[in-house]
């Protein structure tokens, strides 16, 4: 699957934390935990373009009995994953993520049972890796049977590169704070003592909607993955000469 590799980069750099300026150094810094020390933040950020999504696809089915209840959610199941497949989704990217069979019963205006029946939920949980075929695919469901789409989660499927990028930004980020607080202050950095970093991915959500009992949605479903950002933040906590 062809990646898109264009990454916009911002650096945004954020509070820094300036600890002891008064004093000289002691020779040895490693064993004095008075030593005086200077920490920043630092915040590396990249957006990158989603490349692969994933979709909670629901079949709600009803019988009056438990047997003919699951048969006709097996019918409507089936023919989810025949549209899928058809549209070129691996089966092993095809997972039932829940099942559930209950009975319900409907009630007159005094509150008196008039009816009981059995329902039958089954959810699938999709991958679709050719995100471009994304709403062909969400069109394709709807009109197999599909009840409700579940909300539909963008991301990365390799991170690897835009999380080394957005911590390397970081890192430069924190240098340079560090840098400026010492020159403003009038002392000069020493030993680099430590480095603290997370990372963190904020995925898009496509928030889900009901099929109306499996009616065909639009021709193709227009929907934009947009952009993600990989964030990426460290503190660096330096002695002074």
């Amino acid at each position: 699957m062809k990646k898109n590799g264009r990454f916009i980069f911002a650096i945004l750099l954020i509070s820094a934390l300036f600890v002891g300026c008064a004093g000289a150094a002691p020779s040895n810094v490693a064993n004095n935990s008075d030593q005086p020390t200077l920490s920043v933040t630092g915040t590396g950020q990249v957006f990158v373009v989603p490349d692969i999504a994933y979709i909670n696809i629901g079949v709600r089915s009803e019988g009056d009995s438990v047997t003919e209840a699951i048969a006709a959610n097996n019918t409507q199941a089936q023919q989810i994953k025949d549209a899928l497949v058809a549209e070129g989704i691996s089966e092993e990217d095809i997972q039932t993520s829940s099942f559930n069979v209950y009975q319900q019963s409907d009630y007159d205006f005094q509150g008196n049972p008039t009816n009981s029946y059995f329902s039958v939920e089954n959810t699938v949980y999709v991958t679709v890796r050719e995100i471009s075929s994304l709403g062909v695919v969400l069109d394709a469901v709807g009109r197999g049977g599909a009840n409700n789409i579940y909300g539909v989660n963008f991301d990365v499927e390799d991170k690897t590169e835009a999380q080394s990028t957005a911590r390397s930004l970081a890192v430069q980020a924190a240098q340079t704070q560090a840098g400026e607080l010492a020159q403003a202050a009038g002392v000069e950095l020493g030993e680099l003592l430590s480095i603290n970093s997370s990372a963190t991915t904020t995925s898009q959500n496509f928030y889900g909607y009901g099929m109306g009992g499996g009616a065909a949605v639009a021709d193709s479903v227009p929907i934009s993955a947009g952009q993600m950002p990989v964030n990426a933040q460290v503190v660096l906590t330096y002695a002074f000469k």
